[in-house]
C-alpha cells in the first residue's frame, strides 16, 4: 500500500493541548472572582476552557468582578504565566508527537488565545519549534471563529486543507474544524462534540506521523464511542 502524503502543517492549541494549565487558569479566575465576593465555580471555569482571555473576563464582571477586561486579562495571564515559567506543564502524549513531527520536517504553528506573558514562558521552553505563532492579541476573532487557524496556515504558506489541527477544548476544536484543518479533538476536560470528518480520541499517547497522514488524506478516527 503506498503511504499517504504527510501533512503540509501541524496547528497546536497550546492550553490544554500541549500543556497542562487549564488548572492554573480556573485557580485564578476563581481566586480573583473571590477577591470580589462572586462566585465563580470550577465548573464555570471549564465552561470558558478555549475561549478567549477577554470572553471569560466579560463573563467574570457579569458575574461581579470589579475590574475592566484589559485589568482581568493582564493578571490572569500574568500569574499563569508565573506558574508556567516556574515548570511547564506538559501533556507527555503530546510532547511525544510534538517532537515525531518535528523529526519528520513538518511545519509546526502555534495558535492559542493566550498572549503576553503566558505565550512568551511556554515559547521560552521550547525555543524553535514552532515556524508561526498566532496568539489571541493577533486576531479580530478568537476561537471558536477559524481566523486564528486560517492565518497560520496562511503564514507558512500552505493549504489549511492539507494541514492537522489539534485541539482539546470545544470552541478550540470548532475553530480548528470550521478551518478547513483536519482536525483532531483530543478528550481532556472537556467534551468534544461529535461532527463529521473530525478525528475525536481520549488521548495522543501511541499517535504518530504515520497516523497524522491517514487522518490528513480523509480517513477519521473516532475513539469517544459516538458516530463521525
Amino acid at each position: 500500500m503506498t503511504p499517504h502524503a504527510l501533512p503540509q502543517a501541524v496547528l497546536w492549541d497550546m492550553d490544554g493541548t500541549l500543556i497542562d494549565s487549564e488548572p492554573y487558569w480556573i485557580t485564578a479566575e476563581m481566586a480573583l472572582m473571590a477577591e470580589h465576593g462572586a462566585e465563580w465555580t470550577h465548573e464555570d471555569g471549564l465552561s470558558m476552557v478555549g475561549n478567549p482571555v477577554d470572553f471569560t473576563a466579560v463573563r467574570m464582571i457579569e458575574r461581579g468582578a470589579q475590574l475592566s477586561v484589559e485589568e482581568i486579562t493582564s493578571r490572569l495571564l500574568a500569574e499563569v504565566a508565573v506558574q508556567v515559567a516556574q515548570s511547564v506543564p506538559w501533556q507527555e502524549d503530546a510532547r511525544a508527537l510534538l517532537t515525531q513531527v518535528r523529526d519528520a520536517g513538518i511545519p509546526c504553528a502555534l495558535v492559542t488565545m493566550s498572549y503576553g506573558p503566558m505565550t512568551e514562558a511556554f515559547l521560552e521552553a521550547a525555543p524553535g519549534i514552532f515556524d508561526v505563532v498566532v496568539t489571541g492579541d493577533q486576531v479580530e476573532r478568537g476561537k471558536p471563529d477559524p481566523e486564528g487557524y486560517l492565518s497560520a496556515a496562511a503564514q507558512l504558506g500552505v493549504d489549511v486543507t492539507r494541514c492537522i489541527a489539534i485541539e482539546d477544548s470545544p470552541a478550540g476544536t470548532l475553530a480548528a474544524y470550521r478551518s478547513g484543518a483536519a482536525t483532531i479533538g483530543v478528550r481532556r476536560i472537556a467534551p468534544i462534540e461529535p461532527r463529521p470528518g473530525l478525528t475525536r480520541v481520549r488521548t495522543l499517547e501511541g499517535m504518530s506521523v504515520a497516523d497524522l497522514a491517514e487522518i490528513v488524506a480523509g480517513n477519521p478516527r473516532d475513539e469517544l464511542g459516538d458516530a463521525i
